[in-house]
């Protein structure tokens, strides 16, 4: 371990290239406009376009105007009226990203996502076959660029924070006639790592927001290298242990985490914005029931169960608050969620008008080899339901069956990973469920 006086030895760091970030451009937008080639040259968002849409991506002709992801709607309307909205369809970008990774799985399997559309590799193995980790960069991207028509960015470095920085820096840069490309790929060479990062701004790291950043600017800390330079145990003191130490190690290009491949989900929920406050306590049930639908058909899908469940409230002035149960065993399945959700959320008052509303399972185990309690054995019947309900959906698609209360005019309006995530895209009465796009 470094000593904590001063930065540590160049030794601590590794001594050669291996890490690639990969991260899509303009993803959501890119793939839009693969399916609607006519809105080229054109500043198009992809997200939730009423009131309390939030833009989930954008083209960089509409960033040129100034819009960014998680930008509310109403304000990129503003910067440009003439943007062209889309709504997002989180299941055919998922059907993208997986071919995205396994092109990058078919150069290593060491393949870490962050999202749908970036994600870290350790190519040091690779070397042999596809040659130094600047070459592997610029297959992938051709690759990608062949199979999909779609571009991407890669830093490359000894280490994820630095490969990661470096790809901001290969990003294309937004202008009203489109992206502007630069060589797509950043190199930060072994050895010149504190060159590389001690001039940035210390908002560059990693867990530096708007407080933090507060806090290291009263220690006349303004640059990366301000804070490398101080003693860890000041950082400690001003930060606290863990983010201290985390934040001056960074500083120093210390990152010793390794690319972790097939991380199992800590927690599976959905989550939705409502386009009007909501009052009504029994259709918010009903939203309850959406919920706790869609989030155990994902768990059985991934063979999990979780041992809490979670239930999300944000009422009109963006109070939020959020209550948990946890369950004997593990649950997996509709009933069993929805009676937890319905416990946690009679003892909330929905009169002042609920904004948001959200169902989630954490503490996740493997279902397959999870214990059968006497409840268990008691909803017996109900399992094997659910095992048919499953195969029906397999076969026929996900609305060939579901709960009966969703049934509205001889059509199921169930919730799906994805649906509203961006907010609501029209205004809708609490007498009409919001629809998924």
């Amino acid at each position: 371990m470094a000593d904590s006086s001063g930065p540590p030895a160049t030794a601590d760091r590794p001594d050669r290239l291996r890490i690639l970030h990969v991260d899509m451009d303009a993803f959501y937008a890119s793939v839009e406009l693969l399916r609607h080639p006519e809105l080229r040259g054109q500043p198009v968002v992809v997200g939730g376009s009423a009131e309390r849409g939030v833009v989930a991506a954008a083209s960089y002709e509409a960033r040129s105007f100034g819009i960014h992801s998680a930008m509310p709607s109403v304000r990129a309307k503003r910067l440009c009226p003439h943007a062209v909205f889309l709504s997002g369809d989180h299941a055919h970008y998922a059907e993208v990203s997986g071919r995205l990774m396994e092109i990058l799985r078919s150069y290593t399997p060491l393949v870490e996502p962050l999202s749908l559309d970036e994600a870290f590799l350790d190519v040091d193995g690779a070397r042999r076959v596809y040659g130094e980790p600047p070459r592997i960069a610029r297959l992938i991207r051709r690759q990608i660029y062949e199979q999909e028509g779609l571009t991407c960015s890669v830093g490359v470095a000894s280490i994820k924070f630095l490969a990661k920085l470096a790809t901001d820096q290969a990003k294309p840069k937004a202008s009203p006639a489109g992206p502007v490309f630069g060589s797509g790929i950043s190199v930060v060479a072994p050895g010149g790592e504190l060159e590389y990062l001690h001039p940035l701004p210390v908002r560059s790291l990693w867990g530096v927001g708007p407080k933090t950043l507060a806090k290291l600017e009263r220690l006349g800390v303004l640059t990366i290298g301000d804070l490398a330079r101080l003693p860890q145990a000041t950082v400690i003191s001003a930060l606290g242990e863990g983010q201290g130490r985390h934040l001056w190690l960074l500083a120093n290009a210390i990152d010793e985490r390794e690319v972790e491949p097939d991380q199992a989900p800590k927690s599976i929920s959905h989550e939705e914005t409502f386009a009007t406050d909501r009052h009504d306590r029994a259709g918010l049930d009903v939203e309850l029931v959406r919920m706790a639908d869609a989030v155990s058909s994902r768990l059985r899908r991934h063979q999990l169960a979780g041992r809490t469940v979670q239930l999300k409230v944000r009422f009109h002035d963006f109070h939020t608050i959020t209550r948990s149960v946890s369950a004997r065993e593990p649950v997996d399945t509709g009933p069993a969620i929805l009676r937890a959700a319905r416990q946690l959320f009679d003892q909330i008052d929905p009169a002042p008008g609920v904004r948001l509303l959200g169902v989630g399972v954490s503490g996740l185990v493997d279902g397959a080899v999870r214990q059968l309690s006497l409840d268990d054995l008691m909803e017996q019947d109900w399992t094997q339901a659910t095992s048919t309900i499953d195969d029906i959906r397999s076969r026929f698609g996900e609305a060939a069956i579901g709960p009966a209360s969703l049934a509205a005019s001889g059509e199921l309006k169930l919730r799906r990973l994805g649906d509203q995530q961006w907010g609501p895209d029209r205004p809708s009465t609490p007498a009409e469920p919001i629809d998924g796009e």
